[in-house]
This record gives structure tokens, C-alpha cells and sequence, in this order.
């Protein structure tokens, strides 16, 4: 998992300078995977006695440990091996979407170290429900994780459709309308885990965290600007700038899904008509090969073996699918100009048939002629890229950003 940080960041101001460096010196680390003092000290630009000193508060407060020796071929002793603690303070991502729930534990090291799944339809079903079911799946996880020697710090939980304030102002596909999600998932874990200290819970839009999660553990090189789309029942959106993600003036951007194709076509559940993810949808897809709708990801399987074995109407649908991603897309690029274009979700197993006809549309219509089929810019998401990683991945960052603050809270024992 990747951090802003560069060799170029300077030292804090002389208020908070221990605290803003024992977060260089601890990300340093981090980025690296692995570093020694002096290693540590060139980078960040502090003296080899001021990085031993706070390395020595990281080792305590159990955010570092150290491992072995390193030769860098140079004169002098060897130096010892720092890595990111692989117990204690950790982070819990928790993926409510529209047929099944996902939560993972993500240590500071950026592994995934607890994952579990379930697939059930949450449509039509009452978020209390929807959100203690969900609770009690990451209850396990969090008992996975302590048996594990780690102990999540907090809990994000990602959500689809337009999330503000701890509340779903709407996710069309879920039914929901102003629904206090936050609090409703955060009162019915700590129902189930008395014992524990409150965990502290935040929500966000689930395509917004799986964009972040592409960003810090995915493979994307260079690229730091690239517009993401999750494709699941519904269509999601998230778009990265310069390694920051953009959420517009209310932190509802990336709602692409919802860009009418044809005002006259059928209806969305967002009350308008014709929305990109009533022809390029999970139900879109499936309904056009003609598999049960309610098959869900099964369904999907299904229709990738038909794809795999040339099945002519399984491939049409997913190249028109494509169509009408390349039409709204070629729109996105041209306003935007992202470096690349991620497609996640459902959309990353169907790739080999999908992208052809999308990147057909791209190259005849994005303006700036760096769209050409085989530009490269049109790519699949990581396996690493989902949202419950993202979402888990943020409690860390903030761990990353002032490990003092958790120190203070006891996180790192």
C-alpha cells in the first residue's frame, strides 16, 4: 500500500515536530516493505540518532519490529531489518453491497489477513436487518483477527449509492433512502461484542474505496489519475487525481452508473430512464444471455463459461455491454482526461470480451487520440482492488498518518 510520501518531504513545524516524524519514519517503513535506520534517515531527510530515537518509540509502542540483518555493501556494520508490525493495531473494512457482504482485516503492513464473504440478497430487506447481519459477519472476522495477535483500531464500512454524514441518502438498488447506516452497523457490533472497547465505525461509497484500494495495492504503475467503475448490479464510479480521490462539492461524484444512454429507455430504479446500468448492469448482462436475473454471481459464472465456450449470445451481450460503456466513457474521458480507465466488479472477469467493443467506441470518440484498442489505458482491476480492502486500508492510513494518536489510545499493544 502506497503513501503520498517522496524523499522531498520536508520535517514538520516545531509544534508537532516528533509527531509528524515518527509518521515519516513509520512510513517510510511501510512503503518500502522493509528498511534499515540509515535507509530510513536518507530518505526522510532526519538525522540517523533522531530516526534511531523514534524507531525506538515505534518498536515500543509495537507499530515496527525488527528483523535480521542487511549488508548494503558499504563499509560500516550491518544494519538490522525494520518491517510494519504484523500484530496489533489493524484495520476492518466491511462491504455491504446489493447480493452479498464482504469484510476484511487489513494489517499495517497493507496484508489481508482475515476474509470472509457472504452472499445473500439484501434487496428489498430492512437495512437493520441488512446492517446486523453484516455486523455479525465482521464480529468473526474480528474474532479471526484477535486470535491472530491483531487488534482493529477501527472499522470502515462501504456502501452503494450516495453515502454522507454516516447516512445512505439513497442506494436505488438497496431501496434505501436516509438511512442512518453508520450508526445502525456500529450499534449492532458492539451488541455483539460487549467485551470489546467501542470500535470506531465511518462509511463511504463503496466504488470510492475500491478506487482507493486500486490506487494503494493495485497495479497501475505511473498511472495516478484513472477513473474506476464497479460494475455489480448497479453501475458505481470513483475518480483518482493525482493519487487523491476526487468526491466532488458533496461527496457524490462518480455516480456514472446513473448517465442516461437513452431518455426513452427503461426505467432505473433512480426514477430516471435509460441510466448506463440498465444495459451494462449485472441484470442488464444476464437478463440479454437470458439467465435468471436473481442468479447473481452464479449467474455471472454462467454466463463467463458460456463466454469461454464461444456460446454467440452470452458474447453479444457482453459486447454490447461494452458499447455502451465505450459511449459513456469516451464522454468521461474527454471531460476528464484520466490516465487510465479501471474496470472492477463483475467487469474484470468479463474483460476479454468486454473491453474489444468499448475500446472501439473509445478510439473513435475520445478527441486527444491516446485511446487507440491497443493503448492499454482501458484495464481490468486488480484482484487486490475491492472496496472491504479499500475500506480496511483507510483505518490504516490513519494509523500511518499519527501513529502518536493511537499510541495514546493503546492500538499498538
Amino acid at each position: 500500500m502506497k503513501s503520498n510520501l517522496t524523499p522531498h518531504e520536508t520535517k514538520a513545524g516545531k509544534d508537532s515536530v516528533r509527531r509528524h516524524n515518527l509518521s515519516l519514519v513509520l512510513r517510510a517503513v511501510h512503503d518500502d516493505g522493509e528498511a534499515t535506520r540509515a535507509g530510513v534517515a536518507a530518505r526522510v531527510g532526519l538525522t540517523r540518532p533522531a530516526v534511531s530515537s523514534l524507531v525506538e518509540q515505534l518498536l515500543e509502542s509495537g507499530f515496527l519490529t525488527e528483523s535480521g540483518k542487511t549488508f548494503s555493501g558499504q563499509a560500516g556494520r550491518p544494519g538490522t531489518v525494520l518491517k510494519p508490525a504484523r500484530t496489533g493495531a489493524a484495520g476492518l473494512g466491511v462491504e455491504v453491497n446489493i447480493d452479498y457482504v464482504a469484510v476484511c482485516v487489513v494489517d499495517l503492513a497493507g496484508t489481508d489477513r482475515v476474509r470472509l464473504t457472504e452472499y445473500v440478497d439484501n434487496r428489498g430487506a430492512p437495512p437493520a436487518d441488512v446492517l446486523a447481519r453484516a455486523a455479525g459477519i465482521a464480529s468473526r472476522a474480528l474474532g479471526s483477527a484477535h486470535e491472530q495477535g491483531l487488534r482493529p483500531v477501527g472499522g470502515t464500512l462501504a456502501l452503494p449509492g450516495l453515502v454522507s454524514d454516516g447516512r445512505v441518502r439513497q442506494a436505488p438498488n438497496l431501496g434505501w433512502n436516509l438511512v442512518p447506516a453508520q450508526d445502525l452497523f456500529a450499534e449492532a457490533l458492539a451488541a455483539l461484542r460487549p467485551a470489546d472497547p467501542a470500535l470506531p465505525v465511518r462509511s463511504e461509497n463503496e466504488a470510492n474505496l475500491a478506487a482507493l484500494a486500486e490506487l494503494w495495492f493495485g497495479g497501475l504503475g505511473s498511472a495516478r489519475s484513472f477513473l474506476y467503475l464497479s460494475g455489480e448490479i448497479g453501475v458505481g464510479g470513483a475518480l483518482v487525481i493525482g493519487g487523491e480521490l476526487l468526491r466532488g462539492a458533496h461527496g457524490f461524484a462518480g455516480e456514472i452508473g446513473h448517465t442516461v444512454i437513452d431518455p426513452q429507455g427503461p426505467a432505473c430504479r433512480c426514477g430516471s430512464r435509460g441510466c448506463l446500468e440498465q444495459y451494462a448492469g449485472q441484470r442488464a448482462l444476464l437478463r440479454a444471455a437470458e439467465i435468471d436475473e436473481s442468479t447473481g454471481a452464479h449467474g455471472v459464472a454462467h454466463l463467463v463459461r458460456r463466454a469461454e465456450n464461444a456460446d454467440a449470445q452470452a458474447v453479444a451481450a457482453i459486447e454490447q455491454a461494452g458499447l455502451m460503456l465505450g459511449r459513456v466513457l469516451s464522454g468521461a474521458v474527454n471531460l476528464l482526461d484520466p490516465d487510465a480507465v479501471v474496470l472492477g466488479g463483475i467487469y474484470r472477469d468479463l474483460m476479454p470480451w468486454l473491453a474489444p467493443s468499448a475500446e472501439r467506441v473509445l478510439s473513435g470518440r475520445v478527441v486527444s487520440g491516446l485511446w487507440s484498442q491497443d493503448s492499454g489505458r482501458l484495464r481490468a482491476s486488480s484482484l487486490s482492488g475491492d472496496a472491504a480492502r479499500g475500506a480496511a486500508a483507510l483505518v490504516v492510513r490513519d494509523v500511518l498518518a499519527d501513529p502518536a494518536a493511537w499510541t495514546e489510545s493503546g492500538a499498538g499493544h
